[in-house]
């Protein structure tokens, strides 16, 4: 063969073979985009069987496991008929696992997209558990102590919600279990409030003193430092020269707490 000849045959074989390639390309293409389908389809059809899955490892209290599931369900199918109920699961597993910032905030996100979903009083009880618990400090979880000079938190954020869950849902199963918390979290707050008050009273603060006193007595009625809260205003109030305030308080005190009638300091 001559050399013209050759050089066309070889220039031929490269435009034919060059040609082959955008056609195997998008053989290949198509046969991935098969393979993808493929894959999906099988990830769909798993989806009650994953969650199940983390449903049990809640059950038997292995939270990290079941925030991983529920965490890659989310991710890949987040409009799936268990998308809603798996933000609640999470905000729940995400709170006993003690990941409070995460558990408020899967809490918060399923009340803002579900304001009116059956499951509201749950997402608000998680919520405000979550604010409770990161509120407490180490001394008070382990001897159960309240610390009445350090200010609290996240306890009025946490007393808001529950207050918010028992006046919207009182028939609700987390009520009885939220006003408990309540009447705890409403001590920790007038104490707190008295605590202030008192620092502002031994500084002759007395309008300063009288208003925390107020509030401790207004907006937690009925806490056990009610007595105390009536003192300070009492002191708060002869400090100031006002006489006649002084004696409404104190008739209050005497009607209200009777073991000790005497208003003093």
């Amino acid at each position: 063969m001559n050399p013209f000849n050759k050089l066309l045959k070889h220039t031929m074989t490269t435009l034919r073979r060059k040609r082959a390639v955008p056609m195997l390309l998008l053989i290949a293409l198509l046969c991935v985009g098969c393979g993808g389908n493929e894959e999906d389809f099988d990830l769909n059809t798993s989806i009650a069987e994953a969650y199940k899955e983390a449903q049990q490892a809640v059950n038997v209290g292995n939270y990290r496991k079941a925030i991983s599931i529920f965490e890659q369900l989310q991710a890949r199918f987040p409009f799936s008929e268990f998308a809603t109920q798996m933000q609640l699961e999470l905000s729940h597993a995400y709170y006993k696992d003690g990941r409070t910032e995460q558990a408020i905030e899967a809490a918060e996100t399923f009340l803002r997209e579900n304001p009116t979903h059956p499951r509201v009083d749950y997402a608000l009880y998680i919520q405000a558990l979550a604010y409770f618990e990161r509120g407490q400090t180490f001394i008070e979880r382990l001897f159960r102590k309240s610390v009445d000079r350090r200010p609290p938190r996240d306890g009025q954020r946490a007393f808001s919600i529950l207050s918010r869950l028992v006046e919207r849902y009182p028939a609700s199963p987390y009520a009885p279990d939220a006003r408990q918390r309540m009447v705890y979290l409403k001590n920790r707050l007038a104490s707190y409030e008295n605590s202030v008050a008192r620092f502002y009273l031994e500084r002759d603060a007395y309008v300063a003193a009288l208003n925390r006193a107020k509030t401790a007595l207004e907006t937690y009625h009925g806490a056990e430092s009610g007595e105390e809260s009536l003192r300070i205003m009492i002191a708060a109030y002869e400090g100031l020269g006002m006489t006649s305030l002084a004696e409404d308080a104190r008739r209050v005190l005497e009607k209200n707490f009777r073991e000790d009638p005497v208003a003093s300091n």
